[in-house]
């Protein structure tokens, strides 16, 4: 496809998703000892690490090596919006007991590893022990103004909050999309702060129930990952660790970037309703 062609074409009023899956073929081309080899330099003398394939929203233009991780997301009674986090267990590597945090869930092994790049590897809140309630709250700062308005920040994001996530638009790019949210998920009483951003949006409704060109694993995932059309991912840039911001500045769209997740650092540009399994290194937990 060339640069000048349009693949999410104006008439459809939706977008297409043609995802792929980066599985079983990616993990062979590293080979088995190149996969050793990687597992053991990257093991010790932190704890976990190593080749790590994770769900994460596409990575599509500029220099960042692959998108950002998705964090499976719940909604509890009252509305309020929890990022899941994996079964905490206890396994032998490198000749020692470490604790690793994770859980099969729509088909896929979802890890702490997910999130273990960017120094954030040594934050508490990625600690798989570390007790935390998993609630998404908004920042004192959020970056859009409804959110500034309707929530203070440590407050927990709310469902009731998105109720327009059908019609939202702030101006920039194509309204009706979803609805975003900035803020922070297992940061109570750490120096380091994790960020987020959620969106509700109809595009992941549709995908969740099927209503997509995406291959069936992927639905699976979203399916398992997602809630009423709410997706949430780590919000840090796998560039040069940067915040990017989904529908936050007016110049994404000189990237054509207006509708999708735009770093305004490096340019790198990320879709949030494109979800694909990547592979990398995740870096090992310090000691």
């Amino acid at each position: 496809m060339s640069a000048d062609e349009d693949k999410y074409p104006a008439e459809s009023g939706r977008r297409r998703f043609v995802k792929g899956v980066v599985g079983g073929s990616a993990l062979a081309a590293v080979g088995a000892a190149g996969s050793a080899g990687i597992n053991s330099a990257t093991a010790s003398p932190g704890s976990g690490g190593g080749t790590t394939q994770a769900m994460a929203i596409e990575n599509t233009a500029g220099p960042a090596p692959r998108g950002m991780p998705q964090i499976p997301i719940e909604i509890d009674d009252n509305g309020d919006l929890k990022g899941v986090w994996p079964e905490v267990e206890e396994i032998e590597q490198g000749g020692r007991t470490i604790e690793v945090a994770r859980t099969q869930m729509g088909g896929m092994e979802y890890s702490s590893e997910w999130f273990q790049y960017c120094g954030v590897e040594s934050y508490e809140g990625i600690v798989p022990s570390y007790d935390s309630d998993n609630y998404f709250v908004s920042g004192e700062e959020p970056a859009y103004d409804w959110q500034a308005e309707a929530v203070s920040g440590g407050e927990p994001l709310n469902i009731s909050m998105f109720e327009d996530y059908e019609e939202w638009g702030n101006g920039i790019g194509q309204s009706g999309l979803g609805k975003p949210a900035t803020g922070t998920w297992r940061s109570q009483d750490t120096d380091n702060v994790i960020p987020i951003q959620v969106v509700r949006s109809p595009i992941i409704e549709e995908i969740a129930n099927g209503n997509t060109d995406a291959p069936q694993p992927i639905v699976d995932w979203v399916n398992a990952s997602t809630d009423q059309g709410f997706i949430a991912w780590l919000n840090k840039c796998t560039h040069f660790c940067c915040v990017p911001g989904y529908k936050q500045e007016e110049s994404s769209a000189k990237f054509n970037a207006e509708n999708s997740v735009y770093c305004a650092c490096h340019q790198s540009v990320y879709d949030p309703y494109s979800i694909v399994q990547t592979l990398f290194v995740a870096r090992p937990r310090p000691d």
